[in-house]
């Protein structure tokens, strides 16, 4: 049986740790999923600034690495069958790009054929406030059948580490494609 691939995106905004966990979850508990990795400039310096690890340390942890820059690669085209695609971390530079097709990096080019083949796209944004520009983007988006998906915690699992709460993030953003890894869900609570 083949494998189910998954495309990830990294741009430039905070929360690398959100990329680089969705990429050992995937190796842990997905064996069944291949990773198309592409990781922008901005994305590299954010790796290495927050995480301190070096853009080959990522690599590594994927299936399948992509140059930004190779617009002619195989994730440009519609005829690449994926399970979806996350941009995590996800910049209001690559959410205003995809909002308006702009497709001028490899990124915003998957995103693109993600879209218009009405696949799963699930962009998660790093930005707080968010201004105007950023909210009429994410409804465009939305509008196209994205999902935003900011990765805002959820307390009721009770973590007790940033860890944790990065963990169940990751596991709802992996819902979000059809993926799932036995994250901790929702069970209800006694009547008050």
């Amino acid at each position: 049986m083949s494998k189910r691939r998954l495309v990830i995106g990294v741009t430039g905004a905070t929360g690398s740790l959100y990329a680089v966990r969705m990429m050992q979850t995937l190796r842990e508990r997905a064996t069944d999923v291949e990773t198309h990795l592409i990781v922008s400039a901005a994305g590299v310096l954010n790796i290495k600034h927050e995480l301190d690890l070096d853009r080959h340390d990522v690599y590594k942890m994927a299936d399948h690495v992509h140059s930004i820059r190779d617009v002619g690669a195989t994730l440009a085209s519609g005829a690449f069958s994926t399970a979806g695609m996350v941009i995590v971390p996800c910049s209001m530079r690559t959410l205003a790009a995809v909002a308006m097709g702009l497709s001028d990096n490899l990124i915003t080019r998957a995103a693109d054929v993600t879209l218009k083949e009405r696949r799963r796209l699930v962009m998660v944004v790093r930005e707080t406030p968010f201004n105007l520009a950023h909210l009429r983007n994410m409804t465009s988006v939305t509008e196209m059948g994205g999902i935003v998906f900011p990765p805002l915690p959820a307390f009721y699992h009770r973590p007790k580490s940033i860890d944790e709460m990065v963990d169940h993030t990751v596991s709802r953003i992996l819902e979000m494609v059809g993926i799932d890894v036995q994250g901790q869900r929702w069970e209800g609570m006694d009547s008050i």
